[in-house]
């Protein structure tokens, strides 16, 4: 995963959806019978054997909804549970910072991680971590990979960040650290190749 790799795919894509073009890897439909894809590498922030990866997979709705399907398998986390969520800027270095805040795009957008947790559209499920491999799987409406107000492909695209902590999903408002607490991980979602 290279910041050169991701911003010609961010172009790509942009270039795509701006003259209509079809081209594969960033397909800019997105309509009835399209499967759209996407990947991201996990690295740890400071830790440099956690690692592991995530598959983003829209797909159309008969009533024209787009669900995208996320699986995350990621090694070398503490046992339990660990936040994850797509944050709003596809960088991970110099620091798991650099993510910015998560992904909510929406008009009335707040990406504190407390402050409108769990309402933002790149909130998740959680990550649980069992026999040294922690698995996430889970699907979303409230993201797209295809063009539009909810494209993890905006003008400075998205990335996944893995937290250290459980999300508790904020039950008692903005408390800090509710949704998860500090970085464990990192990966720049990347559009790719659909079949």
């Amino acid at each position: 995963m290279t910041g050169r790799n991701t911003a010609a795919a961010i172009v790509l894509w942009t270039a795509a959806a701006t003259l209509g073009l079809g081209a594969a890897t960033v397909q800019a439909g997105g309509g009835k019978g399209r499967t759209l894809r996407a990947v991201a590498e996990i690295e740890g922030c400071t830790d440099g054997f956690i690692g592991g990866t995530a598959k983003l997979v829209e797909q159309p709705s008969e009533e024209g909804i787009k669900r995208v399907k996320i699986t995350m398998h990621v090694k070398g986390l503490p046992a339990g549970k660990h936040g994850v969520h797509i944050h709003q800027t596809a960088a991970c270095t110099p620091t798991c910072g650099a993510a910015g805040g998560h992904f909510d795009p929406g008009p009335n957008s707040n990406t504190s991680p407390d402050g409108n947790h769990p309402f933002h559209a790149g909130d998740l499920v959680n990550m649980v971590v069992h026999g040294g491999v922690g698995v996430m799987q889970t699907v979303t409406t409230r993201v797209t990979l295809s063009p539009g107000p909810l494209s993890l492909f905006d003008a400075d695209g998205s990335a996944f960040i893995v937290h250290v902590d459980p999300d508790t999903y904020c039950p008692e408002g903005a408390v800090a650290g509710c949704a998860g607490g500090g970085r464990a991980a990192c990966g720049i979602i990347e559009a790719v190749e659909r079949d």
